[in-house]
């Protein structure tokens, strides 16, 4: 947690909701909602500025049963606000109540992680995704296989608050980028494609980068056309597609099971 000035007293509900209202307006503001994503924050590093809750009762359950770790940060940093207030300041308000202000990470420290060589994990690759469900869950995989990061391409932003809600906050765990394609960070390309090498046939190095495309639209073809190798997960015939998460996940533990067992 951060000793930033910005940092407010839970003690004064009003001056809270205007730091709030006053910090949510910087570029560098990134919206933590619910408290999963705030634990996972705090858990692997992020810089909170606040921690705003409608149910302060409710958040000490919460942060004593399921973050011990972080519980104390937590509920030192938490100012109790009323529910309509809270509604005031976040679109879709989380069931748990809780709402805070992070900083999001250095683009160029990110950037920096995400190029380094030697490798020891693969970096998954979206092209062009547009849910931010299924973003905010593939970088949940990443953190959990302890994947280098997540890089997409396309125009939407890897870190915007849907996605970081339904990434849990993981995207502290690991590196999240967008990249145009042709700065991806260097190391062999795998391509997943219906009409590729079963996956099965191959062992994923740890300096692989797995690229995924929509279930919609697949990989681009100038993706496609600088792959060191197209590779297919098995599905059943006549199932048009797996969910993009899913698919990163099989591919992800398929690198895992083979670094694990050499």
């Amino acid at each position: 947690m951060t000793d930033d000035a910005d940092m407010t007293s839970p003690q004064d509900p009003d001056l809270a909701v205007r730091r709030w209202r006053a910090a949510a307006e910087r570029p560098e503001s990134l919206l933590i909602d619910g408290f999963h994503a705030l634990k996972h924050t705090l858990r692997f590093g992020g810089e909170v500025r606040q921690v705003l809750t409608a149910d302060a009762a409710g958040l000490a359950v919460l942060a004593e049963k399921l973050a011990p770790d972080v519980a104390e940060r937590i509920l030192a940093a938490a100012t109790a606000v009323p529910p309509a207030v809270l509604r005031e300041l976040v679109p879709r308000p989380h069931p748990t109540g809780v709402a805070a202000l992070a900083v999001r990470p250095d683009l160029d420290a990110v950037l920096d992680r995400l190029a380094a060589l030697p490798r020891r994990a693969p970096v998954v690759v979206l092209d062009n995704p547009r849910n931010l469900g299924n973003i905010g869950a593939v970088v949940r995989l990443a953190a959990g296989f302890g994947a280098t990061g997540v890089v997409t391409t396309g125009d939407v932003d890897p870190w915007h608050p849907g996605v970081v809600r339904a990434g849990a906050g993981l995207h502290f765990a690991t590196n999240v980028a967008r990249l145009p394609t042709d700065r991806l960070p260097a190391g062999p390309r795998f391509v997943l494609d219906p009409e590729g090498d079963d996956i099965r046939s191959v062992v994923l190095p740890d300096d692989a980068l797995l690229v995924f495309g929509s279930e919609r639209h697949g990989v681009c073809e100038e993706l496609r056309a600088g792959a060191d190798g197209l590779l297919a997960i098995p599905m059943r015939p006549q199932v048009s597609s797996f969910n993009l998460a899913t698919s990163v996940g099989m591919g992800l533990f398929h690198w895992m099971s083979h670094t694990r067992s050499s």
